[in-house]
């Protein structure tokens, strides 16, 4: 039962929205196309199979958390008090 000016299933909507945008942005930021063979940080040899595993890799398993862990994912904006939310 939606409320106001939503119809029936407006919130679901927007939480379906708030996924799919998500998704979206992750699959943007997966690497493509032939890996590395060395580490473009700190020059160390990345393995065979990790190279397999992750297509596109261009750093080990190291360099890759600690820029994992110095990255802040945007918030984006409150879907619920967003006049814009109704829009989509």
């Amino acid at each position: 039962m939606a409320g106001g000016w939503t119809r029936d299933g407006g919130v679901q909507d927007q939480i379906d929205a708030s996924v799919e945008d998500a998704v979206k942005l992750a699959r943007s930021r997966l690497p493509g196309g032939e890996g590395s063979t060395h580490c473009e940080e700190c020059e160390t040899v990345i393995p065979d199979a990790r190279r397999k595993a992750v297509p596109g890799v261009r750093l080990c398993v190291s360099c890759q958390a600690e820029r994992e862990e110095r990255q802040t994912t945007p918030t984006g904006f409150n879907r619920r008090g967003s006049k814009d939310s109704q829009l989509k």
